[in-house]
């Protein structure tokens, strides 16, 4: 299966923006992902003239990004993981990644990347090829390793503040 191959992974990776809402393990070794899409927010100006010049100057005419009542979630479930790795955003944007290879946009599905690297170089006993995902988001960078491609359900209802 490719991810073009899939018409919800491919709404996923249409999605302007992702925040990551809510990740968990089920059960043992087994991965829960719930990210929400999310739009530029044009009905509200970012304020300016709380903060110093420089930072003034940026946020003019900047909207923010929110998820909205219309803003779809999605739900990816790996049934069993090698190995996941969570980052923040603003530090796990800036890697070199030219020698990696991927398709997708904020869903992506890699060939060959760093993190395939590190999982071929120091761990070992694997029964089926590797896969790599990495979902984009505002908020985290979501990596994730697994034999099989995940199940991905969609909802259309906002569900920030309605996880525990």
């Amino acid at each position: 299966m490719t991810l073009r191959d899939n018409e919800v992974a491919s709404q996923l990776n249409r999605s302007e923006y992702l925040f990551l809402r809510h990740i968990s393990e089920p059960c043992d070794n087994s991965l829960r992902v719930v990210v929400e899409a999310a739009i530029v927010d044009r009905a509200e100006v970012l304020a300016t003239n709380a903060h110093p010049a420089p930072l003034a100057e940026l946020r003019k005419d900047a909207w923010p990004i929110r998820s909205k009542e219309n803003c779809s979630a999605f739900e990816l479930n790996w049934n069993r993981y090698v190995a996941y790795l969570v980052t923040e955003e603003s530090v796990g944007s800036g890697g070199r990644d030219e020698e990696e290879s991927y398709t997708g946009r904020l869903f992506r599905l890699y060939t060959q990347s760093h993190f395939l690297d590190h999982l071929s170089r120091d761990t070992g006993g694997h029964t089926k090829r590797i896969l790599h995902y990495k979902v984009i988001c505002q908020n985290h960078l979501i990596d994730v390793a697994s034999y099989d491609p995940p199940e991905i359900l969609l909802s259309n209802r906002l569900i920030r503040g309605m996880l525990s």
